[in-house]
């Protein structure tokens, strides 16, 4: 395989009331709360046409996560089976994506209210997509 590196450049940055990793839900639809997606004023264009009440992916690089580690017993439950990395949703993996999906609830300039985030206070986002409801969308 040949490899390459590549680089990431993050759009903006997550403020959450969540700042311990330990301590924040593992999906958003298990009690996250609401947090504010702050853009880089030079992606605030790309903002045009996303409303209140839109669903939207969210990919984050979750930076906290422990990129060396290849399987995970899921959801840190000691007596399930090692279980790849790839088969799960852990935050640790080689390279640590993070997909979110939420509801816009308020925008502000090059900032978004968005709920449920389960990601912690500082994450960086990479993307944002919509997501479809038909092929011909967007």
């Amino acid at each position: 395989m040949n490899e390459q590196n590549y680089i990431i450049e993050p759009i903006g940055i997550i403020r959450s009331g969540l700042t311990d990793i330990e301590k924040a839900p593992h999906q958003g639809d298990e009690g996250a709360p609401d947090a504010w997606l702050e853009l880089r004023a030079s992606v605030a264009e790309a903002l045009v046409g996303i409303s209140v009440g839109d669903e939207l992916i969210v990919i984050t690089w979750l930076h906290c996560a422990q990129r060396k580690v290849l399987q995970v017993h899921p959801r840190g439950k000691i007596e399930a089976p090692l279980t790849g990395v790839f088969a799960t949703r852990s935050p640790d993996r080689p390279n640590p994506i993070g997909l979110h999906r939420v509801s816009v609830l308020e925008i502000a300039g090059h900032r978004l209210r968005v709920g449920p985030m389960e990601a912690i206070d500082g994450t960086p986002i990479v993307d944002i997509k919509a997501v479809l409801t038909r092929v011909d969308d967007r």
